[in-house]
Protein backbone atom coordinates (compact mmCIF):
# COMPACT_ATOMS: atom_id res chain seq x y z
CA UNK A 1 0.00 0.00 0.00
CA UNK A 2 1.48 3.75 -0.57
CA UNK A 3 2.06 6.05 2.00
CA UNK A 4 -0.11 8.70 3.08
CA UNK A 5 0.28 12.09 5.14
CA UNK A 6 -2.50 13.04 7.33
CA UNK A 7 -3.46 15.98 8.53
CA UNK A 8 -6.38 17.16 11.09
CA UNK A 9 -8.95 20.00 10.88
CA UNK A 10 -10.36 20.86 14.47
CA UNK A 11 -8.38 19.76 17.76
CA UNK A 12 -10.45 20.74 19.83
CA UNK A 13 -9.51 21.25 23.60
CA UNK A 14 -9.46 18.73 26.85
CA UNK A 15 -8.95 15.01 25.31
CA UNK A 16 -8.88 13.90 29.23
CA UNK A 17 -12.27 15.72 30.06
CA UNK A 18 -14.52 15.29 26.81
CA UNK A 19 -18.02 17.30 27.18
CA UNK A 20 -20.05 14.75 25.26
CA UNK A 21 -22.73 17.69 22.94
CA UNK A 22 -20.22 19.88 22.77
CA UNK A 23 -16.69 18.83 22.65
CA UNK A 24 -15.95 14.79 22.29
CA UNK A 25 -12.06 15.22 21.52
CA UNK A 26 -12.51 13.09 18.49
CA UNK A 27 -9.68 14.61 16.76
CA UNK A 28 -7.44 13.38 19.36
CA UNK A 29 -9.08 9.43 18.08
CA UNK A 30 -7.95 9.98 14.80
CA UNK A 31 -5.26 11.66 15.42
CA UNK A 32 -4.81 8.02 17.46
CA UNK A 33 -5.82 6.06 14.37
CA UNK A 34 -3.49 8.03 12.02
CA UNK A 35 -0.44 7.23 14.24
CA UNK A 36 -1.11 3.39 14.50
CA UNK A 37 -2.06 3.12 10.58
CA UNK A 38 1.17 1.52 9.02
CA UNK A 39 0.31 3.57 5.68
CA UNK A 40 -0.37 6.66 7.51
CA UNK A 41 1.68 9.28 8.83
CA UNK A 42 0.25 12.78 10.46
CA UNK A 43 1.77 16.01 9.67
CA UNK A 44 -0.02 18.80 11.06
CA UNK A 45 -3.41 20.14 12.58
CA UNK A 46 -4.91 22.94 12.54
CA UNK A 47 -7.58 24.95 15.40
CA UNK A 48 -8.96 28.30 15.62
CA UNK A 49 -7.74 28.35 18.77
CA UNK A 50 -3.63 28.14 18.56
CA UNK A 51 -3.11 26.62 22.48
CA UNK A 52 -5.62 23.92 21.11
CA UNK A 53 -3.63 23.00 17.76
CA UNK A 54 -0.47 23.19 20.35
CA UNK A 55 -1.36 20.76 22.67
CA UNK A 56 -2.57 18.55 20.32
CA UNK A 57 0.85 18.67 18.15
CA UNK A 58 2.38 18.03 22.06
CA UNK A 59 0.45 14.84 22.24
CA UNK A 60 1.26 13.32 19.15
CA UNK A 61 5.42 14.50 18.60
CA UNK A 62 4.65 17.34 16.03
CA UNK A 63 6.89 20.16 15.71
CA UNK A 64 5.93 23.74 16.40
CA UNK A 65 6.17 24.18 12.54
CA UNK A 66 3.19 21.95 11.94
CA UNK A 67 0.45 23.83 14.05
CA UNK A 68 -1.79 26.38 12.51
CA UNK A 69 -4.95 28.74 13.15
CA UNK A 70 -6.21 28.89 9.50
CA UNK A 71 -6.50 25.79 7.98
CA UNK A 72 -6.64 26.63 4.37
CA UNK A 73 -2.68 27.91 5.14
CA UNK A 74 -1.73 24.37 6.54
CA UNK A 75 -3.18 22.82 3.47
CA UNK A 76 -1.15 25.17 1.36
CA UNK A 77 1.96 24.56 3.09
CA UNK A 78 1.96 20.92 3.92
CA UNK A 79 0.07 18.99 0.96
CA UNK A 80 -1.73 16.27 3.46
CA UNK A 81 -2.65 13.49 1.21
CA UNK A 82 -5.62 13.01 3.99
CA UNK A 83 -7.81 15.25 6.10
CA UNK A 84 -9.56 14.55 8.92
CA UNK A 85 -12.24 17.00 9.72
CA UNK A 86 -13.18 17.52 13.66
CA UNK A 87 -15.49 20.37 14.07
CA UNK A 88 -19.00 21.04 15.29
CA UNK A 89 -21.74 19.86 12.69
CA UNK A 90 -22.78 22.83 11.56
CA UNK A 91 -19.12 24.13 9.79
CA UNK A 92 -18.33 20.72 8.29
CA UNK A 93 -19.88 22.14 5.30
CA UNK A 94 -18.00 25.07 4.83
CA UNK A 95 -14.51 23.15 5.77
CA UNK A 96 -15.19 20.43 3.78
CA UNK A 97 -16.10 22.02 0.58
CA UNK A 98 -12.69 24.51 1.16
CA UNK A 99 -10.46 21.75 1.95
CA UNK A 100 -11.89 19.94 -1.03
CA UNK A 101 -11.57 23.40 -3.28
CA UNK A 102 -7.91 24.05 -1.83
CA UNK A 103 -6.82 21.10 -4.39
CA UNK A 104 -4.61 19.25 -2.02
CA UNK A 105 -6.11 16.29 -0.92
CA UNK A 106 -7.04 13.03 -2.11
CA UNK A 107 -9.28 12.20 0.34
CA UNK A 108 -11.32 13.85 3.16
CA UNK A 109 -12.44 11.86 6.43
CA UNK A 110 -15.12 14.04 7.80
CA UNK A 111 -16.86 13.41 11.40
CA UNK A 112 -20.77 12.44 11.47
CA UNK A 113 -23.43 13.77 11.55
CA UNK A 114 -23.05 15.34 7.95
CA UNK A 115 -24.11 18.65 8.59
CA UNK A 116 -26.76 20.96 10.02
CA UNK A 117 -29.24 21.03 6.68
CA UNK A 118 -29.87 18.59 3.88
CA UNK A 119 -28.68 21.12 1.53
CA UNK A 120 -25.36 21.39 3.22
CA UNK A 121 -25.12 17.72 3.32
CA UNK A 122 -25.89 16.96 -0.40
CA UNK A 123 -24.05 20.49 -1.70
CA UNK A 124 -20.50 19.18 0.20
CA UNK A 125 -20.66 15.11 -1.13
CA UNK A 126 -21.26 16.99 -5.06
CA UNK A 127 -18.59 19.47 -4.29
CA UNK A 128 -16.07 16.24 -3.57
CA UNK A 129 -17.86 14.07 -6.35
CA UNK A 130 -17.06 16.90 -9.27
CA UNK A 131 -13.64 17.06 -8.27
CA UNK A 132 -12.67 13.62 -7.44
CA UNK A 133 -12.31 13.47 -3.94
CA UNK A 134 -12.90 10.66 -1.50
CA UNK A 135 -15.16 12.27 0.81
CA UNK A 136 -16.50 9.88 3.66
CA UNK A 137 -18.07 10.04 7.37
CA UNK A 138 -17.11 8.42 10.13
CA UNK A 139 -19.86 5.72 10.35
CA UNK A 140 -16.99 3.75 12.33
CA UNK A 141 -19.59 1.03 13.82
CA UNK A 142 -19.97 -0.44 10.36
CA UNK A 143 -16.43 -1.87 12.17
CA UNK A 144 -18.26 -3.28 15.09
CA UNK A 145 -17.82 -6.89 15.47
CA UNK A 146 -21.20 -7.24 16.83
CA UNK A 147 -22.14 -5.22 13.48
CA UNK A 148 -20.02 -7.32 11.12
CA UNK A 149 -21.34 -10.70 12.70
CA UNK A 150 -24.82 -9.67 12.44
CA UNK A 151 -23.84 -9.10 8.59
CA UNK A 152 -22.76 -12.08 8.78
CA UNK A 153 -25.15 -14.28 10.17
CA UNK A 154 -27.75 -12.32 7.69
CA UNK A 155 -25.30 -12.70 4.48
CA UNK A 156 -25.47 -16.96 5.43
CA UNK A 157 -29.00 -17.45 5.43
CA UNK A 158 -28.84 -18.04 9.52
CA UNK A 159 -32.04 -16.41 9.87
CA UNK A 160 -33.86 -16.08 6.25
CA UNK A 161 -34.85 -12.98 4.54
CA UNK A 162 -34.63 -10.12 6.10
CA UNK A 163 -38.24 -8.26 6.43
CA UNK A 164 -37.46 -5.90 9.07
CA UNK A 165 -34.91 -3.45 10.73
CA UNK A 166 -35.58 -1.74 14.27
CA UNK A 167 -33.70 0.81 15.56
CA UNK A 168 -33.06 1.96 19.26
CA UNK A 169 -31.20 5.02 20.49
CA UNK A 170 -30.82 8.35 22.15
CA UNK A 171 -32.28 10.17 19.15
CA UNK A 172 -32.41 10.15 15.28
CA UNK A 173 -29.54 12.62 14.47
CA UNK A 174 -26.38 12.50 16.55
CA UNK A 175 -26.89 8.79 18.06
CA UNK A 176 -28.76 7.72 15.41
CA UNK A 177 -26.63 8.17 12.43
CA UNK A 178 -24.61 5.31 13.20
CA UNK A 179 -27.75 3.24 13.80
CA UNK A 180 -29.73 4.43 10.50
CA UNK A 181 -26.89 3.84 8.34
CA UNK A 182 -26.18 0.41 9.49
CA UNK A 183 -30.14 0.08 8.61
CA UNK A 184 -29.46 0.80 5.11
CA UNK A 185 -26.20 -1.47 5.42
CA UNK A 186 -28.40 -4.05 6.85
CA UNK A 187 -31.26 -3.58 3.54
CA UNK A 188 -28.64 -3.99 1.02
CA UNK A 189 -26.83 -0.53 1.00
CA UNK A 190 -30.24 0.94 -0.47
CA UNK A 191 -32.19 4.06 0.58
CA UNK A 192 -35.65 4.68 1.84
CA UNK A 193 -38.59 5.25 -0.56
CA UNK A 194 -40.55 6.40 1.60
CA UNK A 195 -40.35 8.27 5.70
CA UNK A 196 -43.17 8.77 8.28
CA UNK A 197 -41.94 10.62 11.30
CA UNK A 198 -43.05 12.42 14.79
CA UNK A 199 -41.24 14.26 17.06
CA UNK A 200 -41.37 14.93 20.97
CA UNK A 201 -39.11 18.11 22.30
CA UNK A 202 -39.56 19.89 25.88
CA UNK A 203 -36.14 20.16 26.91
CA UNK A 204 -33.09 21.26 24.90
CA UNK A 205 -30.78 19.36 23.72
CA UNK A 206 -28.49 20.80 21.55
CA UNK A 207 -25.11 18.16 20.59
CA UNK A 208 -22.56 20.14 18.66
CA UNK A 209 -24.38 22.75 17.28
CA UNK A 210 -27.41 21.31 16.18
CA UNK A 211 -30.96 20.24 18.00
CA UNK A 212 -31.55 16.60 18.53
CA UNK A 213 -35.41 15.41 19.54
CA UNK A 214 -36.13 14.00 23.25
CA UNK A 215 -38.27 11.41 21.54
CA UNK A 216 -39.26 10.16 18.25
CA UNK A 217 -40.38 7.52 16.51
CA UNK A 218 -39.98 7.00 12.61
CA UNK A 219 -40.60 4.39 10.02
CA UNK A 220 -39.57 3.85 6.33
CA UNK A 221 -39.32 1.37 3.28
CA UNK A 222 -37.33 0.14 0.93
CA UNK A 223 -37.82 -0.62 -2.23
CA UNK A 224 -36.67 -4.47 -2.04
CA UNK A 225 -39.32 -4.92 0.47
CA UNK A 226 -37.96 -4.22 3.88
CA UNK A 227 -39.07 -2.01 6.15
CA UNK A 228 -37.44 -0.32 9.14
CA UNK A 229 -38.19 1.02 12.40
CA UNK A 230 -36.46 3.32 14.98
CA UNK A 231 -37.84 4.38 18.05
CA UNK A 232 -35.42 6.87 19.80
CA UNK A 233 -35.41 8.96 23.55
CA UNK A 234 -33.51 8.60 26.63
CA UNK A 235 -35.22 5.89 29.16
CA UNK A 236 -37.91 6.25 26.92
CA UNK A 237 -38.11 5.56 23.20
CA UNK A 238 -35.31 3.58 23.24
CA UNK A 239 -36.52 1.04 25.53
CA UNK A 240 -39.31 0.01 23.06
CA UNK A 241 -37.26 -1.54 21.17
CA UNK A 242 -35.00 -2.91 23.61
CA UNK A 243 -31.75 -3.13 21.82
CA UNK A 244 -29.66 -0.73 19.36
CA UNK A 245 -30.73 -2.91 16.25
CA UNK A 246 -33.31 -6.15 15.84
CA UNK A 247 -32.96 -7.92 12.45
CA UNK A 248 -36.80 -9.80 11.92
CA UNK A 249 -36.25 -12.27 9.05
CA UNK A 250 -38.10 -14.95 7.57
CA UNK A 251 -36.66 -17.86 9.48
CA UNK A 252 -35.47 -15.39 12.96
CA UNK A 253 -34.07 -12.67 14.60
CA UNK A 254 -30.90 -10.50 15.90
CA UNK A 255 -30.47 -8.63 18.52
CA UNK A 256 -27.12 -6.19 18.42
CA UNK A 257 -26.32 -4.75 22.16
CA UNK A 258 -29.98 -5.88 23.61
CA UNK A 259 -30.78 -5.12 27.07
CA UNK A 260 -30.96 -7.19 30.26
CA UNK A 261 -28.15 -9.11 28.88
CA UNK A 262 -23.70 -8.96 28.89
CA UNK A 263 -23.75 -10.12 25.34
CA UNK A 264 -23.33 -7.92 22.16
CA UNK A 265 -25.32 -9.98 20.34
CA UNK A 266 -27.78 -12.55 20.09
CA UNK A 267 -29.61 -14.62 17.66
CA UNK A 268 -32.05 -17.31 17.21
CA UNK A 269 -33.80 -19.40 14.34
CA UNK A 270 -36.80 -21.20 13.96
CA UNK A 271 -34.37 -24.59 13.92
CA UNK A 272 -33.25 -23.39 17.37
CA UNK A 273 -34.68 -23.63 21.15
CA UNK A 274 -33.72 -20.25 22.01
CA UNK A 275 -31.64 -17.41 21.98
CA UNK A 276 -27.60 -17.88 21.13
CA UNK A 277 -26.11 -15.01 22.70
CA UNK A 278 -22.25 -14.10 22.17
CA UNK A 279 -19.96 -11.31 22.39
CA UNK A 280 -17.55 -10.78 19.22
CA UNK A 281 -16.75 -7.59 20.29
CA UNK A 282 -14.86 -8.69 23.47
CA UNK A 283 -11.46 -9.56 21.83
CA UNK A 284 -11.45 -6.77 19.44
CA UNK A 285 -8.45 -4.78 20.82
CA UNK A 286 -8.55 -2.07 17.89
CA UNK A 287 -10.79 0.83 18.07
CA UNK A 288 -13.35 1.14 15.48
CA UNK A 289 -11.79 4.95 14.59
CA UNK A 290 -8.79 3.16 13.38
CA UNK A 291 -10.20 0.35 11.23
CA UNK A 292 -12.38 2.78 10.08
CA UNK A 293 -9.39 4.99 8.43
CA UNK A 294 -7.69 1.80 7.66
CA UNK A 295 -10.51 1.48 5.09
CA UNK A 296 -10.44 4.61 4.00
CA UNK A 297 -6.73 4.12 3.48
CA UNK A 298 -7.39 1.30 1.57
CA UNK A 299 -10.22 2.45 -0.53
CA UNK A 300 -7.96 5.34 -1.49
CA UNK A 301 -5.07 3.13 -2.16
CA UNK A 302 -7.23 0.84 -4.74
CA UNK A 303 -9.98 2.91 -5.33
CA UNK A 304 -12.75 1.02 -4.11
CA UNK A 305 -15.53 2.37 -2.57
CA UNK A 306 -14.83 3.11 1.41
CA UNK A 307 -17.25 1.68 3.69
CA UNK A 308 -18.14 5.21 5.19
CA UNK A 309 -18.44 6.53 1.87
CA UNK A 310 -20.47 9.91 1.58
CA UNK A 311 -22.95 8.13 -0.86
CA UNK A 312 -23.31 5.78 2.09
CA UNK A 313 -23.63 8.78 4.64
CA UNK A 314 -26.64 10.98 2.34
CA UNK A 315 -28.39 7.44 2.35
CA UNK A 316 -28.69 7.84 6.20
CA UNK A 317 -29.18 11.75 6.61
CA UNK A 318 -31.76 11.90 4.13
CA UNK A 319 -33.90 9.67 6.41
CA UNK A 320 -33.26 11.43 9.53
CA UNK A 321 -34.12 15.16 7.83
CA UNK A 322 -37.22 13.22 6.33
CA UNK A 323 -38.35 11.94 9.57
CA UNK A 324 -38.23 15.56 10.85
CA UNK A 325 -39.94 16.90 8.09
CA UNK A 326 -42.61 14.38 7.89
CA UNK A 327 -43.19 15.61 11.65
CA UNK A 328 -43.75 19.41 11.08
CA UNK A 329 -45.55 18.58 7.57
CA UNK A 330 -47.99 15.59 9.41
CA UNK A 331 -47.75 13.19 6.49
CA UNK A 332 -45.62 10.52 5.13
CA UNK A 333 -43.01 12.26 2.64
CA UNK A 334 -42.06 10.16 -0.57
CA UNK A 335 -37.93 10.39 -1.06
CA UNK A 336 -35.73 12.00 -2.63
CA UNK A 337 -36.18 14.54 0.05
CA UNK A 338 -36.89 17.87 -1.62
CA UNK A 339 -37.07 20.53 1.60
CA UNK A 340 -33.37 21.15 1.87
CA UNK A 341 -33.59 22.73 5.75
CA UNK A 342 -33.79 21.09 8.93
CA UNK A 343 -36.90 20.67 10.01
CA UNK A 344 -36.01 20.36 13.94
CA UNK A 345 -34.33 23.26 13.59
CA UNK A 346 -37.28 25.01 11.82
CA UNK A 347 -39.60 23.80 14.24
CA UNK A 348 -37.43 25.59 16.89
CA UNK A 349 -37.04 28.82 15.17
CA UNK A 350 -40.95 29.16 14.28
CA UNK A 351 -42.03 28.45 17.82
CA UNK A 352 -43.90 25.38 16.98
CA UNK A 353 -41.76 23.43 19.49
CA UNK A 354 -40.60 25.18 22.57
CA UNK A 355 -38.00 23.34 24.06
CA UNK A 356 -36.55 23.99 28.12
CA UNK A 357 -33.02 25.43 28.14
Amino acid sequence: MSQYTAAVIGTGPEPDNPVWGESAAMAYRHGVAYRDCEASDLVGCADIVRENAADFAVAFDLPDSSVYEDHETMLAELEPDVVSICTPVPTHADLVVSTVESGVPLAVHCEKPMAHTWAESQRMAAVAADADVQLTFNHQRRFGPQWVRARDLLESGAIGDLERVEVGGKNLFDYGSHLIDLANAFAGERGAEWVFGQVHYTEADVRYGVHNENQALACWGYGNGVHALASTGHGSGADLVGCEQRLLATAGTIEINPDGTDASLRYRADETDGWREESPDADCETPLITLAIEDVLAALDSGREPETSAAKALRATEIIFAAWASARRRERLSLPLEDGGNALTELVDAGELTPDT
